[in-house]
């Protein structure tokens, strides 16, 4: 957090509000990666000192955070503090507004992380709280909560989901070698840790190269997260992708996107996909034939994603980094190196020159086993 905006977080909130917010912010956390098309809110409700309620948007992005916190509370909501971590809904949708619910339950003051970005709320949630008579503080944590809901905050204003780009290297960047063997390049932890990383995503996606030569499951199964499998796509120009394979077999279990160029696809195998539960996303053709990613991201958000996971391989990576679509990096590295003749993170896309290419800040460096793991995110 800049400096100027510490300064002023510290002289308008208490240690009380940080504490309480840093709660909710844990909250909404839980949440990512089945909440989709919405933002995933964590709502901590206290009275006198005492928390009373808790609450984070369900599956599907029902119910919200707020009414869950509020129904927890019960009329120990009156007279009390909300702290939310985005501003509370003004519109009425599947349910109603969460202005609304606030108002009824006679909560006292709202301390809220920052503005929803949706046009049907931005401002108005907060305006109507405070018309109500409701004391409303706005901007604790207000760079975490962004950052929490950073593919909520693209597909509203960017038209595309955000973009997580995860890697599994040697040191000098390989992904397989020559003969393209690659498992396990990285151990055991680092395999888990990208499990879970799956689990925090509305969706996975690989080229069909890396369909086609691993045959994945792409599901997240750590003890207790099986169910948090997201949605499986893969990027299938021409629809190589075999009936036999293990997507299309359990497509029916686990939702399966087959994203390819429209008017590419025979009738008698749209219809065979279809059969086994695949659907297909058809995208217009680049000016060379291609399938454009950035139409592909929006198509994906039309249909509500706002968080994909990109596994693989590397002509998509290439594909991403090129039209400066990656958002953050998850990079694996494991102490191997494999030399200039194994397959490389990223196929050329035609960057000749330093400046301009995409750049990244390090975020965070774990040890995960005995790999590492850098975190990194698009520098601004």
């Amino acid at each position: 957090m800049p400096a100027a905006a510490a300064q002023r977080e510290a002289g308008r909130f208490s240690e009380a509000d940080r504490t309480h917010m840093a709660a909710a912010l844990a909250l909404a956390a839980r949440g990512l990666g089945e909440v989709w098309p919405n933002p995933s809110v964590g709502c901590v409700i206290v009275s006198d000192g005492r928390v009373v309620g808790r609450g984070r948007t369900g599956k599907g992005g029902r119910p919200h955070g707020e009414t869950e916190a509020l129904r927890q509370a019960g009329e120990a909501a009156r007279d009390a503090t909300a702290y939310i971590t985005l501003e509370p809904c003004n519109h009425h949708g599947k349910t109603p507004p969460c202005t609304e619910a606030l108002m009824a339950a006679g909560i006292a003051r709202a301390v809220i992380a920052c503005e929803d970005p949706d046009p049907r709320v931005l401002g108005t949630g907060i305006a109507r709280l405070r018309q109500a008579g409701i004391a409303v503080d706005v901007g604790l944590s207000a760079e975490a909560a962004r950052g929490l809901n950073e593919g909520f905050f693209h597909r509203i204003l960017d038209r595309r989901p955000m973009v997580t780009l995860k890697l599994a290297t040697t040191l000098d960047g390989r992904i397989a070698t020559k003969s393209g063997e690659s498992r396990w390049i990285t151990g055991e932890v680092a395999r888990s840790w990208a499990h879970g990383l799956r689990a925090g995503h509305d969706a996975i996606m690989v080229g069909i190269g890396t369909a086609l030569a691993d045959d994945p499951e792409l599901t997240c199964r750590l003890p207790g997260l099986e169910g948090r499998s997201p949605v499986r796509i893969v990027v299938d120009s021409r629809l190589r992708l075999p009936m036999t394979s293990r997507l299309v077999r359990s497509a029916g279990q686990v939702p399966t996107w087959i994203a390819t160029l429209k008017g590419g696809c025979p009738g008698d195998r749209c219809r065979a996909f279809a059969d086994c539960g695949v659907e297909l996303i058809e995208v217009e053709p680049g000016a060379m034939g291609e399938l454009p990613v950035r139409s592909l991201l929006e198509a994906l958000a039309q249909r509500g994603l706002t968080r994909i996971l990109v596994e693989g391989g590397a002509h998509l990576a290439a594909s991403l980094f090129q039209a400066r679509l990656v958002d953050r990096l998850e990079w694996f590295r494991a102490g191997r190196v494999l030399g200039g003749d194994a397959l490389p993170a990223a196929v050329g896309f035609g960057q000749d020159l330093l400046a301009g290419s995409p750049l990244f800040e390090r975020v965070a460096i774990r040890q995960a086993g005995e790999d590492v793991l850098e975190s990194y995110r698009r520098a601004a």
